[in-house]
């Protein structure tokens, strides 16, 4: 329900008005002055104003530049029985909304009205954006492994392209997110909020209607038109997080949007058209889920336009020193205190983690400490606890069996790639999959362990 202030000297127009606002379930708030209309607008802070342009004392577009004056973001309507092509250049210059000759049916103020509902919803959407994204200080792509180096390579490609599609693969916890911001704060698109989208948080029968918006009674509920997340993000960047998760109907209009650029409101038979750059995440094998039948090959492919697959965080131990750094750095810049670090038998404990939960789990477990530890320095013995179980690197404190045999495999693995390339470093690194400085270190840690290969 919104407040809708109503300005005109006539009582025969008000009452009229407020029963139309009051039957589309808004809140009508009624007054014959200019003068009146000021009081009422700090009182209440309305969503929209109506108001007549001819009146006493002062008229409509004196009222318009008084109320833009105080809040310039209460969408205006003018109503006049003179409209001329000057009073509406006029209106629109004192930043109308928009202005609606009278006599008029009810239906046609309240698609105005329903219009400047929408409008004022987008700006508040932004305005909420902005305050977050100010408060909250960006997070970064850290590490200097080659991995990420690639990563990033990418990302400039990506940004520099005028609105490709990307779609970002990766373990949950990798960054996905991250690396989406990256490429819209890189691009052309900049200027604009990025819109995101949990596509996994919405059963399908909302989530239709939160990508593509719905018209006033197209469904129980429906009690006003609400753009979607596509139009929301005409001109920028739409992030529909967890792609997978979408069913194969709404699977189906979206292949449209990405091939047309072009949807139809729920409930409307009106063609919208944007300009959207997608990126899309997923933390599952979508080639896989093609082939199972889950997922539709063609919008795959639609998606797939520009892949980049993020590195779990046990692919780049080296970059785990950095991450800690950066972390307890944002940790005490949000509490006011003095930046805190891990012993180097700490980040030794940490480097040789399995990391199921990725760089996500690593920021829980950097604030952990700083929350359960009272001095500069936080100990290898705080988190020795919460890593043991799953620990599978060679030489970890307190690791139990279970990593002894996972990380004998792992030894011998690498080793025997190592022998098959004699002793080559480079191509082992290739084959192996990882970054040439993960095995160098890996081939330190089996030396300082008393393992006998020649390679070595």
């Amino acid at each position: 329900m919104a407040n809708i202030l109503i300005v005109d000297d006539k009582e025969m127009m008000r009452d009229s008005l407020a029963l139309a606002m009051s039957r589309a379930g808004h809140k009508p708030i009624s007054c014959d002055s200019p003068l009146a209309a000021l009081e009422l607008l700090r009182q209440h802070r309305p969503t929209v104003v109506i108001t007549d342009l001819k009146m006493p004392k002062m008229d409509g577009i004196e009222l318009l530049a008084r109320m833009r004056a105080e809040q310039p973001d209460v969408p205006v309507i003018l109503m006049t029985a003179f409209a001329t092509i000057n009073t509406a250049v006029q209106a629109m210059r004192q930043g109308a909304f928009d202005y609606i000759q009278k006599p008029f049916e009810s239906e046609e103020i309240q698609v105005v009205v329903d219009r400047a509902l929408a409008h004022a919803q987008l700006v508040a959407d932004n305005q909420a954006y902005k305050a977050n994204a100010e408060a909250t200080p960006p997070k970064m792509l850290v590490g200097d492994s080659e991995c990420m180096a690639e990563v990033r390579l990418r990302i400039g490609q990506v940004a520099a392209s005028a609105g490709a599609t990307v779609l970002i693969s990766g373990e949950s916890g990798t960054g996905k997110e991250v690396v989406a911001q990256a490429i819209h704060q890189q691009s052309a698109r900049a200027s604009r909020p990025m819109v995101c989208m949990n596509c996994a948080a919405l059963p399908s029968n909302l989530l239709e209607s939160e990508l593509f918006g719905h018209e006033k009674g197209a469904f129980t509920g429906a009690d006003r038109l609400r753009k979607g997340r596509f139009e929301l993000a005409d001109g920028s960047t739409l992030l529909l997080d967890e792609i997978s998760e979408i069913d194969p109907g709404i699977q189906a209009k979206l292949l449209r949007v990405l091939q047309e650029r072009a949807f139809e409101r729920v409930g409307s038979g009106v063609t919208q058209r944007v300009d959207v750059r997608v990126i899309a995440t997923t933390n599952r094998n979508l080639e896989e889920w093609v082939r199972q039948g889950k997922f539709r090959e063609d919008l795959f492919y639609r998606l797939n336009v520009v892949p980049i697959a993020l590195p779990p965080l046990r692919r780049r131990p080296e970059d785990i020193a950095e991450l800690c750094q950066y972390f307890l750095a944002r940790i005490a810049q949000r509490d006011g205190r003095p930046v805190r670090s891990f012993e180097p038998a700490a980040l030794e404990l940490l480097a040789r983690y399995h990391w199921p939960g990725n760089v996500r789990e690593l920021e829980n477990i950097c604030e952990r400490s700083v929350v359960l530890e009272s001095g500069e320095v936080l100990h290898a013995a705080t988190i020795s606890p919460w890593l043991a179980t799953v620990t599978i690197g060679p030489g970890a404190a307190n690791m139990g069996r279970s990593g002894s045999v996972l990380a004998d495999l792992e030894r011998d693995a690498i080793l025997k790639v190592l022998a098959k390339n004699q002793g080559h470093r480079q191509r082992t690194a290739i084959e192996l999959g990882i970054g040439l400085r993960t095995l160098g270190m890996k081939l330190k840690q089996f030396k300082e362990e008393g393992a006998a290969v020649e390679a070595l």
